[in-house]
């Protein structure tokens, strides 16, 4: 499966589940906080496949979101990517420090 497949197959699984009404985003809110805390458990444990999981999980709580939301999450992304793609600065102790 490609990513826009995979993106329709998970909404598809939220739509089963009764999860994609707008009512349940602050709930989903807390499952994206949930799988981010997992995820950065798995990286600073230095786990690979725990790790693999965790960003897993953490697209599909991130696509239901955008879902229930009524965005979509291939949109969200071009978005965001437009926004840095330009992005001028540099890498500090591994962060990105974009300039002023």
């Amino acid at each position: 499966m490609n990513f826009t497949e995979l993106i329709q197959a998970v909404v598809e699984w939220g739509n089963n589940r009764d999860l994609i009404h707008r009512n349940n985003a602050p709930f989903q809110m807390m499952k994206v906080t949930e799988e981010i805390g997992e995820l950065a458990a798995a990286l600073s444990r230095n786990r690979e496949t725990e790790l693999r999981d965790a960003i897993g999980d953490s697209f599909v709580t991130l696509i239901i979101l955008a879902a229930q939301t009524g965005h979509d999450p291939t949109q969200c992304l071009k978005e965001a990517y437009a926004e840095i793609a330009g992005r001028k600065g540099q890498t500090v102790n591994g962060t990105f420090i974009k300039d002023e």
